[in-house]
């Protein structure tokens, strides 16, 4: 039986997810798209809002497991904070659905989609369309939600031996 992945990008106007299944070696595309936020809205609504979205997803593909981007630290710390909250609201609906949720650092994603811990939105949106040649990303989040989800894919048999 395939396993469902659910990838999540978290962003407080933007939150991509993007769902795959994974069989053994083989990935397959489900499903991707964005959340988004009405910034004209209070913090507290916009977070409001992609908390019913994600949990909308949730309910609707029912995944096994999530990924979710862990975030990193700019110059601008009241960005950071804002990222932040969004980034809470991606780890909480999968855990209140009862879904294990895994954190994978953008270097490690980059470096297991594209081969390379530096690389631009470009090259990981490439490789994403050439492991899931079926994906339909309209946006760069969904894409990197695809990436995170294949990051996961990849990496959960490790995080599992190391628990054991």
């Amino acid at each position: 039986m395939a396993l469902r992945i659910l990838g999540i990008d978290p962003g407080l106007r933007n939150m991509g997810w993007g769902l795959i299944a994974q069989e053994g070696s083989k990935l397959s595309f489900l499903a991707c798209g964005t959340i988004k936020s009405d910034e004209k809205q209070a913090l507290s609504v916009r977070l409001k809002q992609l908390h019913d979205g994600l949990r909308e997803i949730v309910a609707t593909y029912t995944p096994d497991e999530a990924a979710v981007e862990e975030t990193f630290v700019n110059k601008d710390a009241r960005a950071t904070l804002k990222l932040g909250h969004a980034r809470g609201v991606a780890l909480l609906v999968p855990a209140l659905a009862g879904i294990s949720v895994a954190e994978y650092a953008p270097n490690l994603i980059k470096k297991t989609i594209v081969g390379a811990g530096h690389a631009d939105k470009d090259q990981i949106h490439m490789m994403v369309k050439v492991l899931l040649p079926k994906s339909d990303a309209k946006t760069p989040d969904a894409a990197d939600a695809l990436a995170i989800a294949l990051t996961h894919a990849q990496h959960r048999g490790l995080a599992q031996r190391l628990k054991a």
